[in-house]
């Protein structure tokens, strides 16, 4: 499953969790990860995700694993791939869960589209570019909204 969520940047936005060198132009898109004890298939889903990006993607990624607790070996695959693959990175989670990750993780994001996948990679890769470029485009008018602590961020079409 994708989830996609906007937000426009402000000037007091958070700063990132990413490597520096990543964010000299914040990218695009960033692509969360969210796992736990996903050893078995991390590493095979995060380099089919990354040579789809690169090879058929037009804009700017990163890829972020989020690891919620995992007790097997999924953090150090998630650190070796942050080290070998540029565009990705790891970040480690002392809370599990999913929506914890993705709040970690979406709240100091400087992209301007924030979508996550399952490690499983369940979406069709393919459907992925027909999902961002409207939002990056314009055609779909962003907002974003307070609602109780949470930032809430939704898409809305221009033509509703």
């Amino acid at each position: 499953m994708a989830l996609v969520e906007t937000l426009q940047l402000e000037e007091t936005a958070p700063p990132a969790l990413a490597r520096p060198e990543l964010e000299l132009v914040p990218p695009a898109v960033e692509i969360v990860v969210p796992v736990r004890n996903e050893e078995r298939i991390l590493e095979s889903s995060v380099r089919r995700l990354h040579a789809f990006l690169t090879s058929s993607f037009p804009f700017s990624f990163r890829v972020t694993i989020a690891d919620n607790r995992s007790t097997d070996e999924t953090w150090r695959i998630a650190s070796k791939l942050e080290h070998e693959l540029p565009h990705v990175r790891a970040a480690r989670l002392e809370r599990a869960g999913r929506g914890h990750a993705l709040h970690s993780v979406w709240s100091k994001s400087t992209a301007s589209v924030l979508v996550y996948m399952d490690a499983d990679l369940s979406t069709d890769l393919k459907a992925l570019l027909p999902l961002v470029a409207p939002l990056l485009s314009g055609h779909i008018r962003r907002r974003r909204s307070r609602s109780s602590s949470a930032w809430s961020r939704r898409a809305r079409s221009t033509t509703s």
